[in-house]
C-alpha cells in the first residue's frame, strides 16, 4: 500500500526504516486499554541516516485505537524525523 501511494504521489519510498523489534499479541485480540502496552517498545528505527530531519508518512490499514500509529510516530520522531503523518485505508 505504501509503495503504491508513494508512487502515485511522486515521493520517496523507504522500505523496512521502521521495524518490529518485538512479538506482541495481535491488537484484534485486545480492548482498547491494553493495546497501548502491547505495543509499547515494539518498534525500532534502522538507517536512521535516511529518515533524520524529514517528514515521514506512515501507512497503516485499519486505524482502531491509533495505538499502533502512536507508538510507531514516538518511535520515528525519537529518531529525529521531524513530522509524522499517517493514513490508514479504513477505520474498524
Amino acid at each position: 500500500m505504501a509503495k503504491e501511494l508513494a508512487k502515485l504521489k511522486g515521493i520517496k519510498f523507504e522500505n523496512r526504516v521502521l521495524i518490529k523489534i518485538k512479538n506482541t499479541l495481535p491488537q484484534t485480540s485486545l480492548v482498547a486499554g491494553p493495546r497501548a502496552s502491547n505495543v509499547k517498545g515494539a518498534f525500532a528505527i534502522r538507517h536512521k541516516e535516511k529518515i533524520k530531519g524529514k517528514s515521514v508518512i506512515l501507512v497503516d490499514d485499519v486505524y482502531t485505537t491509533g495505538s499502533t500509529l502512536k507508538e510507531c510516530s514516538l518511535t520515528l520522531l525519537k529518531g529525529g524525523v521531524k513530522e509524522v503523518k499517517a493514513v490508514t485505508i479504513a477505520q474498524a
